[in-house]
């Protein structure tokens, strides 16, 4: 019994993990995984861990289960809880067995039929289901990119990098009031921002209205960070100095995408 309590609590770390992105919360992932060991030290042959790889497998059902009974709280039972995370959310947009396939494989490492077992489904129906899911949540992650920049060469070749990442680019502008008005037509979800404008504009003057109206994640692409940083707007977005390289400002995007947003404005 003792060497069965070991191999248990050796686990309570992956039981953990799954168990919170389960729920969305640390604490009800943590109140799950308490349960499912309670349960697994009064049933040992039934969760027996001399299986290898399949060791797990029980355990995850047991945690699926459980948070199935949960009662009591906002989200359950069987859906987690909302997250300002944007892959918590897109996650939680799918259907709930969607949901838990895509979290045990692509955080757990199991196998769509390994997958399947746990979620006792049938093993060829779990695979175009996952892919399903993984097509769904790429989608939610797409971002629909204005680009305010009066260098046109400069503007073209940032629209081309949104592309190439897979994003949509829904305008290029060059003034203040061209941004604004593309703002309102396109709905625009990220946008990337020169300092110095034509005409005389100004990207930081942009960047607060877009913050104001719909709180817009926003990227300086600039020359004229300090700037930003005189009219204390260094709050209003990331900052990629010019010249920039491609895999500088791909990783401000990306960033941006997988920034927390408040829960009230999803």
């Amino acid at each position: 019994m003792l060497v069965y309590e070991c191999e248990v609590f050796e686990l309570v770390p992956v039981l953990r993990r799954y168990a919170r992105a389960l729920t969305g919360a640390t604490d009800r992932g943590d109140t799950l995984v308490t349960r499912c060991v309670e349960a697994a030290m009064m049933a040992p042959s039934r969760f027996g861990l001399d299986r290898g790889e399949e060791a797990r497998l029980p355990l995850y059902a047991l945690l699926n289960l459980l948070f199935d009974r949960l009662p009591g709280e906002p989200g359950a039972p069987g859906r987690p809880l909302p997250s300002p995370h944007p892959i918590e959310r897109a996650l939680a947009a799918l259907p709930e067995t969607e949901r838990r396939l895509y979290l045990l494989n692509t955080l757990e490492g199991l196998s769509p039929r390994q997958a399947a077992k746990v979620l006792q489904l049938d093993p060829a129906s779990a695979l175009p289901r996952l892919k399903a899911a993984r097509a769904r949540v790429r989608e939610a992650m797409v971002q629909r990119v204005m680009v305010v920049e009066d260098n046109a060469v400069l503007a073209m070749e940032l629209g081309e990098l949104v592309i190439d990442m897979g994003h949509e680019l829904c305008g290029t502008v060059a003034s203040e009031p061209e941004a604004l008005a593309l703002l309102k037509a396109e709905r625009p979800t990220l946008a990337l921002l020169d300092v110095r404008l034509a005409d005389g504009g100004s990207g930081i003057e942009v960047a607060r209205r877009l913050k104001r109206v719909r709180d817009l994640r926003t990227i300086f692409v600039t020359a004229f960070d300090d700037e930003i940083e005189a009219l204390d707007a260094r709050h209003l977005g990331q900052i990629v100095r010019k010249p920039f390289t491609t895999a500088g400002l791909q990783a401000a995007i990306s960033r941006a995408i997988f920034m927390p947003q408040p829960v009230a404005l999803v």
